[in-house]
């Protein structure tokens, strides 16, 4: 399946969904493709902003470091996690569950779990997410 970026003759922008571009070509010809806003069936592809860079990045200030942007978005990230999730160490899976069945009250939490213990979860239908935790002073 291909997205196109369509537009119709009023101005409308949409998105849609074909099969290939002879498919796309072949119902827009029979006037299949309508303007979800005013039904024009007069629509063209449009270039999609996906890829399109739209300036130069901005400048995050004067304390805005040498590192590459990837290591900024860790920084921004652990940082978050730290201020918003409770570190519960190797008690994570036991917190989840008692969360999960009304023990305790639920809250954001963080911590470590054997895969063992992750199976439980998953078998429990607990979501969670593991996230790999990198060193940040290297």
């Amino acid at each position: 399946m291909i997205a196109y970026d369509l537009q119709c003759a009023r101005g409308h922008a949409f998105e849609g969904w074909f099969e290939g571009q002879k498919a796309f070509e072949h119902q827009r010809r029979k006037k299949l493709i309508a303007c979800p806003i005013c039904n024009d069936t007069s629509v063209v592809v449009v270039p999609s902003t996906f890829g399109i860079k739209s300036g130069p990045p901005q400048s995050e200030g004067p304390e805005a470091s040498n590192k590459p942007a990837e290591q900024m978005d860790l920084h921004k990230i652990m940082d978050f996690l730290e201020k918003h999730f409770e570190n519960v160490g190797s008690q994570f899976a036991g917190e989840a569950l008692k969360m999960h069945y009304g023990v305790s009250e639920k809250r954001n939490i963080r911590g470590t779990s054997t895969k063992t213990e992750e199976e439980t979860l998953e078998k429990e239908g607990i979501t969670f997410f593991k996230l790999p935790v990198p060193r940040l002073d290297s």
